[in-house]
């Protein structure tokens, strides 16, 4: 299976702009630019992508195992807080904050141990070579 994305950029890194689209069309011509990557601006940008593929790689992650351990999610919300260094370009490590509503049977223990066992599968979190820490906040506590 092969997914794809596509990137296209004019001009000099800050006055310049670009797009980028997706296979799914999600992402259709949206645009990016130095300002929506460092600044403000109207638009996208590669580390919110980054950011929003582990939160969605992570949270189905939870699901399956939740599934696989024999019991069904209810809701399951994951932030996904990338720390960007500016000094040295470089992504340092990403904050999983995931919430979710209590599940019968299922322990706080035991869903963090489902959740920090789904952060270590997530075929996202694998694919980045930053650390990657997460919090848990379930059943409203």
């Amino acid at each position: 299976m092969k997914r794809t994305a596509n990137a296209h950029w004019n001009g000099d890194l800050t006055s310049g702009s670009g797009i980028l689209s997706s296979q799914s069309k999600v992402l259709d011509a949206t645009q990016y630019s130095f300002k929506t990557r460092f600044q403000e601006g109207i638009g996208t940008n590669p580390e919110e992508l980054i950011a929003a593929a582990d939160a969605g790689c992570f949270t189905m992650a939870v699901s399956a195992a939740l599934t696989e351990a024999g019991f069904v999610a209810g809701n399951l919300d994951t932030e996904a807080i990338l720390d960007l260094d500016m000094g040295a370009l470089s992504i340092t490590g990403i904050l999983l904050n995931l919430k979710a509503d209590a599940i019968e049977g299922v322990s706080a223990d035991l869903f963090i141990k489902i959740a920090e066992e789904a952060k270590a599968h997530c075929i996202v979190s694998k694919a980045l070579s930053v650390p990657i820490s997460l919090t848990v906040i379930y059943g409203g506590n």
